[in-house]
């Protein structure tokens, strides 16, 4: 029984070094200030603060509805520190983007637009996302 375990207690220290992926791919990100997240129908405009200018970005609904998609909603508690967007690159190309943002829909960082207004162009072609630092 004793030799039983010790062979289980080798194997569990061993099979860790074998489960490692060692792939050579690089990931990183960049987290930015949010300044203004407004809902539309095709999406989520967010302007964030970057080197004292804002920027305004789109990001299509699609993102967050697919599976494995490309952005991500998470919903900061209350009393928590300010909206931030954390913006993912696997290999030096645009992996995903999630959006650190107040629960409460009242909270001054959350807009409106207001009804008829064309916001396309913040959308491009909905597959690519072009960031400014």
């Amino acid at each position: 029984m004793k030799k039983l375990i010790i062979v289980l207690f080798l194997i569990a220290l061993v099979i860790p070094v074998f489960a490692q992926n060692n792939t050579d791919e690089v990931m990183y990100y960049i987290n930015l200030p949010v300044e203004r997240i407004f809902p539309s129908s095709q999406g989520y405009i967010v302007q964030y603060r970057s080197s004292s200018i804002v920027n305004t970005i789109g990001i299509p609904n699609e993102w967050f509805t697919e599976a494995a998609g490309r952005a991500e909603m998470v919903y900061l508690p209350t009393g928590s520190d300010w909206p931030t967007m954390s913006v993912f690159y696997r290999n030096g190309e645009f992996s995903h983007i999630r959006l650190y943002v107040h629960r409460a829909k009242s909270h001054w960082t959350w807009g409106s637009v207001p009804q008829g207004t064309d916001l396309s162009r913040f959308f491009g072609d909905g597959v690519s996302f072009n960031i400014k630092f």
